[in-house]
């Protein structure tokens, strides 16, 4: 049983009608075959990506993790490390979709990495935390509207 630790801001998906909905939002729409998951955890995401037409790349910092995935989910490549700390042109070095159920605590942060890399990620599908995805979606002129808002919209 893997565990959520605080210090990584793991909050587990576990209703599997969301995680489903979330798997089903990817378009495909943007002429890429490969999908990578952010912090996959317990893979209640996954398991709906894997029957999906697409090369599926986990990455997932916590090693209890990445020992759960690979134990049931052997098919799917599993890279333990931080997102934040790998390199753009290696990661995205072809059109990417991105998906995940991210951290608050790092979600602005892939956001950020996302826009320097937009030009090889079409699409990214996921759950942010209220405040996240208020910022990022919020119209000219609100309280929260700002370089989150300017960027992702202005590119996406």
């Amino acid at each position: 049983m893997v565990h959520p630790k605080k210090h990584l801001g793991q909050h587990f998906l576990k209703e599997p009608v969301i995680a489903k909905r979330i798997a089903d939002a990817l378009t495909g729409f943007g002429g890429y075959d490969r999908v990578i998951e952010i912090g996959p955890g317990t893979g209640a995401l996954t398991q709906h990506l894997v029957p999906l037409p697409y090369e599926l790349t986990c990455i997932e910092l916590d090693s209890e993790s990445v020992d759960y995935l690979n134990k049931h989910y052997p098919d799917v490549a599993v890279i333990q490390g931080d997102l934040l700390q790998m390199p753009g042109a290696e990661l995205f070095s072809e059109p990417t979709a991105l998906i995940g159920n991210f951290p608050y605590n790092i979600s602005s942060q892939i956001v950020f990495k996302v826009l320097e890399n937009r030009d090889s990620i079409p699409e990214v599908v996921g759950m942010f935390q209220k405040e996240v995805s208020d910022r990022i979606a919020e119209p000219p002129g609100s309280k929260t509207y700002g370089i989150t808002s300017v960027l992702t919209q202005a590119f996406y």
